[in-house]
């Protein structure tokens, strides 16, 4: 192996070192370590160490900025691989995050309000900033913390590298938006119930995919519709026309990505053998019966009821979108 593959090859562990935004210092490092033709020894040595002095960085403006370069390089193939095959490196359990936040219990949240006045706007578009901040770390931490483990195919990371780039995006639109509002993130309180929810999926692919990326996922499209009509009847047109055209487009490919992903590895512990890529079972799929189709996919929800009663807490609220269909998994109706 010749020192421009040795190169190439450090990079490629992106998604671990994402989550405490090394990856600036990395392929820093790495560039400088190139350059100046250094032994691979210590070329390895300050990848490692790029990562540990960066996790001190924690806006989320920078995540959302280095997620989507890390992205368009996935998506354009410069980036070839997820992990380093060789390598495992330590997942964070809880992500570098801003200290300016103010959080407080999910019951202790003051009420948002319903858009009819300036501050609840805020309040309300704060709110929505602070989810599309955790989104971008629970995407990321999927890749990194299951993609490796649990064997996924390539096509994995390609959906949740996607989400990913989508959140940052949502992120940067919302948090622009709040501004103009006259306020910033970190400006009003916020609680972590997201996270916690990752914590107690964090051992298991299954029950991470079912809460943070069907559940939550279709949560939000629950309420959306009714919180753009708040906006609008309010007056506010531009927070609903980004709420709408952008985020709720973008956010029902998000739960039919976890509702994807269910299903396979759902499938794939019936028969290992066959389902070892999603193409295998798309495959599949168009070579059998409806009746058999039928009765594989209530095996799948029946085992999302069952995660959703172990693993999330309280009762489902309406409203209920019955409009979203890719996330037909229904968790109103656990």
């Amino acid at each position: 192996m010749n020192n421009k593959t040795k190169f190439k090859y450090q990079k490629v562990n992106f998604t671990h070192f994402i989550l405490n935004l090394s990856l600036n210092t990395v392929f820093h490092n790495c560039e400088r370590a190139r350059d100046e033709s250094r032994s691979n020894r210590e070329r390895k040595r300050d990848a490692r160490s790029g990562g540990a002095s960066c996790s001190k960085h924690c806006h989320p403006f920078e995540k959302a900025r280095l997620g989507d370069s890390v992205a368009s390089k996935w998506l354009q193939g410069t980036i070839t691989r997820p992990y380093n095959p060789s390598q495992d490196l330590p997942v964070p359990d809880r992500p570098a995050r801003l200290t300016n936040v103010k959080l407080v219990s999910p019951s202790l949240m003051p009420k948002l309000g319903k858009a009819g006045s300036l501050q609840s706007r805020q309040a309300i578009v704060h709110s929505l900033v602070h989810t599309e901040s955790w989104a971008i770390d629970l995407s990321w931490d999927i890749i990194a913390r299951f993609g490796k483990k649990e064997a996924m195919p390539r096509e994995f990371s390609t959906y949740f590298v996607k989400v990913a780039q989508d959140e940052g995006r949502h992120f940067s639109l919302l948090a622009a938006r709040l501004k103009e509002l006259g306020s910033s993130y970190g400006a009003l309180p916020a609680h972590d119930g997201l996270w916690d929810s990752a914590i107690a999926t964090s051992k298991d692919l299954l029950a991470r995919l079912a809460i943070e990326h069907c559940v939550h996922e279709a949560r939000g499209l629950d309420v959306l519709p009714t919180t753009v009509s708040r906006f609008r009847n309010g007056g506010d047109d531009d927070t609903a026309d980004l709420l709408e055209r952008v985020v709720y487009a973008e956010e029902i490919t998000h739960c039919a990505a976890g509702v994807k992903w269910l299903k396979y590895l759902c499938l794939r512990s019936r028969n290992p053998s066959l389902y070892q890529d999603i193409l295998a079972l798309e495959e599949s799929e168009a070579g059998r019966s409806e009746t058999q189709m039928d009765k594989e996919s209530e095996e799948v929800i029946q085992k999302f009821h069952a995660i959703v009663r172990t693993h999330f807490r309280g009762p489902l609220k309406p409203p209920f979108n019955e409009s979203k269909e890719s996330c037909w998994l229904r968790p109103s109706v656990v």
